[in-house]
This record gives C-alpha cells, structure tokens and sequence, in this order.
C-alpha cells in the first residue's frame, strides 16, 4: 500500500512564522552574548595570572565538553533543586546556549591570538609598545581576521542548536514540528518542510564561511 502525501497542514506558512522567529530571535541574542562573554574570558585565558586563566580555562572546558542539551536540562531542572531559584524554559534555554557559545568564542579568540607569528610580539616591545598598545594596534587586527571563518561556523552551528530548545518545550521551529506531526500524524511531511526550512537558512550562512576561510588562507 502506498503512503499518500498530505503537505496541507505542513506547508502553512503561519503554522511556522512565530517558530522561525523564536529560532533566529534565540539564535542572534545567543550569538550575540556568546561572543561578548568570548571575549572576556578569552583575554583572562591569555592572563598571566593564575586566578584569571584558571576559572576561564575550567569554564571552557566543562561547557565545551558537555553536551548542550544536558546543559538546557540541567539549568532548568537541577539548577532550582539547588539553588531555590527556578528559571523559566525560555531563560533556561538561552542560558545554556549563551554559555555555550561563549565558551567557544573564547577558545576561538584564544586561538585567534596566540597564532600570531612570535616576531610580532618581539617586534611590537621592541618598539617599547605597552602591552594593551600592542594587542590593539598590532596582535588583535591580524586576529581578527583569522577569528572571523571559525566564529561564522560556530555561529551555523549555534543555529542549529536551538533544536534543542525543543526539550524545555520553547516553542522554536523543532517543538513546533513537533506539535504538529502527533496532532496531524504526519512526520514525514512535517519534519520534511522544517528541515528544508533550515537548510534554507543555513546553505547561505556555510557559503558565507567557506568564503571567508577561503579569504583568511590567501
């Protein structure tokens, strides 16, 4: 017997603008955080001081190898058993993708400035360059560049994260997807469109990446 197709409910366009929405709106601010905590706690990896790098380096470590939806999990379950502070889905979730985003920013930025070439160091405090002349002026405009193709990739990916929203029930587009596939009994078509829907958004953004790893290289 042969699966007959229903893409009616599916292919609605306002079945799934308020999910889109609530993905790149999670997405941007994500991002967005992740990267100003990646920069902070970049330069205190970079420190020369042990109670600056040490609690940095710890707080990359544990959110770069957990996964992510432990983490969603955790600040929204454990978090209140231990603190007496609940937090709702949507916080929760934010929360757990800032962090973790954050914590790859900062390697990123860690990575970005100890590439740069030992003699532009040498040369920068031969010129008697102070230490925060030289990162603005010298260190950090190389770093930049070379920072921009690993933070685009790790941006593609921030954005599929927010799948992950779907398991504190924020109504992003995989929850939503979710919704509709037990109310109509139709996966294959609902969950068809959504991932269409993100290869649409994402295909450009890896293009953008590809580019740029292609320009920093030259």
């Amino acid at each position: 017997m042969g699966y007959e197709f229903d893409w009616s409910a599916a292919l609605s366009w306002k079945v799934w603008s308020s999910a889109l929405s609530i993905t790149l709106g999670y997405a941007v601010l994500t991002i967005l955080a992740g990267l100003l905590i990646g920069i902070f706690v970049g330069v205190a990896m970079l420190s020369r001081h042990w109670w600056l790098s040490a609690p940095a380096s710890g707080y990359v470590q544990v959110f770069r190898c957990t996964p992510l939806m432990v983490q969603i999990v955790w600040f929204y379950y454990a978090l209140p058993i231990i603190t007496g502070f609940s937090l709702s889905a949507w916080i929760a979730g934010g929360l757990g993708l800032t962090l973790y985003m954050g914590a790859f920013c900062a390697e990123i930025f860690r990575g970005g400035v100890i590439s740069i070439d030992k003699g532009q160091w040498n040369a920068s405090r031969a010129l008697g360059m102070s230490q925060g002349r030289m990162m603005r002026h010298i260190i950090l405009p190389q770093a930049a560049r070379r920072m921009v193709p690993p933070f685009v990739n790790q941006s593609v990916l921030q954005l599929k994260n927010t799948s992950l929203l779907y398991v504190v029930a924020v109504p992003d587009l995989m929850y939503k997807s979710y919704e509709i596939a037990s109310a109509t009994f139709r996966p294959l078509e609902t969950y068809t469109v959504v991932a269409v829907i993100y290869f649409l958004i994402l295909y450009p953004l890896a293009k953008i990446a590809k580019r740029l790893e292609a320009r920093a290289d030259r």
